[in-house]
């Protein structure tokens, strides 16, 4: 039953379905900040080997009994954690999600969209960078946020943590969607911890691979690689991909275009052009705008790209062609897969 169900049933009057629909959407930060407190607490890894009361999981967490009660009994009221007797709490399958050990962990992406002070707060100046088409980021912060990345290690690590978690959901889909037998080295323009290259790999034992990325981000790439047993097959490049590329014959970019304007990406994408050999390829995995009123999760991370970039954007289709054309490549194919992104191919000239 959702958080609203019992107001509604005792008031016959407001029972209107689009009324309910506004008032759900209205209350979701009440369920993204306690999704994010338990993820940050660590409730779910409490949880692995069976019920606990709640006193002995605020023991465990240092935090006040009463209070984790309550956060825990209103998550269990919409299926995430489980009440049983005596103020005990089970793992449910929403909430296994939450633990640090298992494949499709949230756990990183819980804190950063909810916990993170600097990006919770940049989403609570939504108004002011509509006011202004200003990123509201550099008003909490008092920097753009690779500025402000590079010097605080902390949050950088809370957001490639979670770009990883993210990743990890949506990289079988991307794997299975596209045929990598004729790339013989893949370059990941901004790879980050490099998880999505190393599933692409994984799948491809013929392929060998290159994570390229800030120079600050190569020591959680290398340990990455190493706990995936990869190093043999990728290297991991720090450098800054707006300045030159390593060579490869084929490079992929996972997001890396949201974060720029036309003329930041035509530069990117042209670095890319004169490393490559002809005939070369370049993937750009990103979500697709689709047509007007049509849902879309692409239109609200454009708008975390208003909130935290100066010029980052997401791109139609025919945005995406121009783009290419402009960077040296031919738009071959879309390749739509079993996740919000899509794969935009593009040939070489």
């Amino acid at each position: 039953m959702s958080v609203n169900s019992t107001f509604f049933q005792a008031n016959p009057s407001l029972q209107s379905d689009t009324l309910k629909s506004m008032l759900e959407m209205m209350n979701g930060m009440w369920l993204t900040q306690t999704i994010a407190v338990a993820a940050q607490l660590g409730v779910a890894d409490q949880l692995i080997e069976g019920d606990k009361s709640v006193d002995t999981l605020a023991e465990s967490l240092n935090v006040n009994p009463q209070a984790l009660y309550r956060l825990l009994r209103a998550l269990a009221s919409v299926g995430i954690f489980a009440e049983t007797e005596h103020r005990h709490f089970q793992l449910t399958p929403m909430a296994n999600h939450l633990r640090s050990d298992v494949p499709n962990s949230i756990r990183a992406l819980a804190i950063w969209t909810g916990i993170e002070p600097a990006h919770w707060q940049t989403w609570g100046r939504l108004l002011d960078s509509v006011k202004t088409g200003q990123p509201a980021f550099e008003q909490v912060t008092g920097m753009p946020i690779f500025a402000y990345m590079s010097q605080n290690p902390e949050f950088a690590a809370i957001f490639n943590g979670a770009m990883t978690s993210a990743s990890s959901m949506y990289n079988p889909a991307i794997v299975a969607a596209y045929d990598f037998s004729s790339i013989t080295t893949l370059v990941d323009i901004g790879g980050g911890y490099g998880a999505f290259l190393a599933a692409i790999l994984q799948a491809n034992p013929h392929l060998k691979g290159i994570v390229y990325d800030l120079p600050p981000v190569m020591a959680g790439a290398i340990q990455y690689l190493e706990k995936v047993n990869l190093t043999q097959r990728c290297q991991a490049v720090g450098g800054s991909f707006l300045e030159s590329v390593p060579s490869g014959d084929a490079y992929i970019m996972k997001n890396t275009m949201s974060n720029w304007d036309n003329e930041n990406g035509i530069k990117i994408l042209q670095n890319c052009y004169h490393a490559m050999p002809s005939g070369g390829k370049v993937l750009l995995v990103q979500n697709v705008l689709t047509t007007a009123n049509e849902s879309s999760q692409g239109k609200f991370t454009d708008l975390e790209m208003l909130l935290v970039t100066t010029t980052g954007r997401e791109r139609t289709a025919a945005e995406f062609e121009k783009l290419l054309n402009a960077g040296g490549f031919k738009l071959s194919q879309i390749i739509p897969t079993q996740c919000p992104v899509s794969i935009i191919e593009g040939i070489k000239l």
